[in-house]
């Protein structure tokens, strides 16, 4: 924690951030460092918010690594505080925190090394207005915490919810509930759940009770609206969810379809959305879409996004930031094929950027393929594969487990810094054996001259 520490600008993030942890009055709020080290340390560790605590109260170097001055046996804060914590750093700042980490130990790429793309070279060694460097790019996706979205269990649980909404309401006005059916509803439901087989017309005829049992709760609900007795803001809110759940399922169940624009897969997470991805393990995963850029064997995320987006519409703006960063465009862009489409390949013949990959269309009888090249290409492009694969098994990018829309993509971007702070401390002990390498080397070849 020591040598991860020392790579993160603490003090010129205070000073930038300080201001989003306030303490006009009551109890004096927490520093951005313990904020920001303990949802780091939750990243890396997968802990929960409540075992995160515990963890911090008993580790001395997980107390000096969120910037506490000595051991304490006292909690640092409370769990539920950690939700705080995310919402005040949302994607934008962590975006920045996230620069100022890497344009912070900038100083070591000179000593990265070489993997035969030039990825190390500095504006100086460049002549004006030339390209230099390669960015790599690719997108994946990053899976939410939900059941497995079933019309049948999403209807019984959307039932539930009115059921749940009627029940409050005739509560609070002291009312007389009306028959709901829910013995019935119920009942229904388990007949097809605890069925071993499925058939197609047993699902159809399922979901069609189901609807009907919807139907009639929410004329319940629009009859006790128009007496004055109406839910709250919360029970609306869900209401509103509802109601575009009972949309889309009837249309799906009478055209026989699974596809509908601004579909729902989750009640209690409105804005994940199915992301078909073609792979062969998960071919839809429901989560958020993201591209990361890779420069120097560092990450960026260059977009997040809970709707499916083509990939190739984020290679033109990734470049352009890329040129804002470094004063000149990339000398190569490595990129799957997608992005490969007519634009974005004029867009790189203007500005000299070789966008690796193949030609579009049938090759011509004299073209020349240089294999040397593509392989190169090919192997140089998988880092950013590496990349996603990292952070998906060891800091928490393979299922993530908030529950609010601004708070997963804060969870998204801090899985990302966390795996940049994994790539810089394997490169400094990388340096490190190098330089110890390079001097017993000197001193070997000083003693065979002397002998």
């Amino acid at each position: 924690m020591d040598k991860e520490s020392s790579m993160i600008p603490w003090d010129a993030i205070e000073e930038e951030y300080a201001g989003l942890f306030p303490s006009e009055c009551g109890m004096p709020a927490k520093p951005l460092r313990m904020a920001l080290g303990a949802l780091l340390i939750q990243k890396k560790y997968d802990y929960s918010d409540r075992e995160l605590v515990e963890q911090i109260q008993m580790n001395p170097y997980y107390q000096y690594f969120i910037g506490l001055h000595g051991f304490q046996m006292e909690h640092p804060f409370a769990p539920s505080l950690l939700v705080e914590f995310r919402k005040r750093l949302t994607e934008e700042k962590l975006t920045e925190i996230n620069e100022m980490i890497i344009e912070n130990n900038k100083h070591d790429d000179s000593n990265t090394p070489s993997d035969g793309n030039n990825s190390g070279s500095s504006d100086e060694d460049q002549p004006d207005n030339s390209n230099a460097g390669t960015m790599i790019i690719d997108a994946s996706c990053a899976p939410q915490n939900i059941e497995f979205p079933q019309d049948v269990n999403l209807l019984n649980e959307a039932r539930e919810n009115l059921d749940a909404i009627i029940c409050s309401i005739c509560y609070v006005y002291n009312l007389k509930r009306p028959r709901m059916c829910r013995e019935n509803a119920r009942k229904d439901y388990l007949s097809l759940a605890k069925s071993r087989k499925r058939s197609a017309k047993k699902i159809r005829k399922a979901i069609k009770k189901q609807l009907q049992y919807i139907r009639r709760d929410r004329k319940y609900i629009d009859w006790l609206a128009s007496y004055g007795y109406c839910p709250d803001e919360k029970q609306m809110e869900r209401l509103a969810v509802l109601d575009k759940l009972v949309e889309q399922q009837p249309y799906m169940h009478d055209n026989s379809t699974h596809t509908v624009e601004n579909r729902i897969v989750s009640i209690s997470q409105p804005y994940i959305r199915p992301i078909v991805r073609g792979k062969s393990k998960a071919p839809v995963e429901f989560g958020a879409k993201l591209d990361l850029s890779v420069e120097n064997g560092l990450g960026r995320i260059e977009k997040i996004s809970f709707e499916a987006y083509n990939e190739s519409e984020v290679l033109i703006p990734a470049i352009e930031r890329y040129r804002e960063r470094n004063g000149h465009y990339p000398e190569r862009v490595l990129a799957d094929r997608i992005y490969r489409n007519r634009i974005n390949l004029a867009y790189c013949k203007e500005r000299g950027i070789r966008l690796a990959g193949p030609a579009l269309g049938r090759p011509g009888k004299d073209a020349v393929v240089d294999k040397r090249t593509e392989y190169i290409d090919s192997v140089d492009r998988i880092e950013v594969r590496r990349k996603f694969g990292l952070s998906k098994h060891s800091h928490g990018l393979g299922l993530i487990m908030t529950k609010r829309e601004d708070t997963t993509r804060s969870s998204i971007v801090l899985s990302i810094i966390s795996m940049n702070l994994d790539s810089l401390l394997r490169l400094s002990l990388f340096q490190k054996l190098i330089l110890i390498f390079s001097r017993y080397n000197c001193c070997y070849i000083l003693c065979e001259s002397i002998g």
